[in-house]
């Protein structure tokens, strides 16, 4: 996360009136909390965006506290798409 996207995030969680949610910087191959830390893990788009996909999930691992769960929203692909089928748009759309 950028700094505008950590004051952005503290803002709506302050609106929202959520006061059991903290914000961090960090990467997420390399979480800033302790290991067995969280109860559920939410990725919605960011393992795709992380250039070493299985250096996140071992964080996951590592952070979850033992039957933590993880709820993921990305499309993961592990060989570039080719430029065909990233520019033809029915194939990303509903």
């Amino acid at each position: 996360m950028t700094p505008a996207m950590l004051e952005k995030a503290a803002s709506g969680a302050v609106d929202a009136g959520a006061t059991h949610v903290e914000f961090r910087e960090g990467l997420a191959e390399k979480l800033p909390v302790d290991d067995s830390w969280a109860d559920v893990v939410i990725s919605n788009g960011v393992i795709n965006l992380c250039p070493d996909k299985m250096a996140a999930f071992r964080e996951i691992h590592r952070v979850l506290k033992p039957g933590g769960k993880m709820q993921i929203g990305d499309i993961i692909v592990q060989t570039e798409v080719p430029p065909a089928a990233k520019e033809d748009i029915d194939l990303w759309t509903g």
